[in-house]
């Protein structure tokens, strides 16, 4: 994984990282992009399962003042903010399917049309997806484009699971415990624990 992830943080190639909740698929998007060559550039998270159906839109592509009731004030949605940096698209198999198609042109012709505008802002960022879902087969179920799915995944990684590489169990136990006030050492637990540990899936 980690070889993988040199090569594609050298390139500028669009990248779909898969793996279970947990298992830390932000902070690998966020290590490609500080070894990338937009390292000074933002990282700018967008959630979609963590916003409104309604203001999905909104928050992707910004939205100008008046647009919808309560939009007091132009926003520049994560497209613009991300400009110079990457755009880490989180849990994007949540996206809901009538905004796909505006999200893959968003890609493809790095330009966005703020809601209620109708100038077109052009932005550099590149983009970073990642979901605890399957995509290819939620493409298979029809609950995911797949011209969207191909155009995220031109790099694709799965991060596995803690279970699945129990060699970083002893390193994961030293980290924490090295930060308790006083600091411990993994050769403080008992073979039971470890046991536990390695036991639980």
């Amino acid at each position: 994984l980690f070889a993988d992830l040199e090569r594609i943080a050298a390139s500028d190639v669009t990248l779909l990282v898969e793996g279970e909740t947990g298992t830390g698929k932000e902070i690998v998007a966020e290590s490609v992009h500080r070894a990338s060559s937009r390292a000074a550039g933002p990282f700018v998270v967008f959630d979609c399962g963590a916003v409104t159906p309604t203001l999905v839109e909104s928050e992707l592509f910004g939205h100008e003042r008046g647009a919808f009731t309560g939009a007091t004030n132009a926003h520049a949605g994560v497209c613009e903010q991300a400009d110079g940096g990457t755009l880490f698209l989180d849990e994007i198999g949540e996206l809901p399917k009538e905004l796909q198609p505006k999200l893959l042109r968003a890609i493809e012709k790095r330009q966005v049309r703020r809601v209620g505008g109708s100038r077109v802002i052009a932005f550099d960022a590149r983009i970073i997806a990642a979901t605890n879902r399957q995509l290819r087969a939620e493409v298979a179920l029809d609950r995911f484009r797949q011209d969207l799915y191909f155009r995220l995944a031109a790099a694709q990684v799965t991060v596995p699971a803690l279970r699945e590489r129990m060699d970083d169990l002893p390193l994961l136990v030293e980290r924490f415990l090295s930060l308790e006030r006083p600091p411990r050492s993994a050769h403080d637990l008992s073979p039971e624990l470890w046991n536990l540990l390695r036991a639980h899936r």
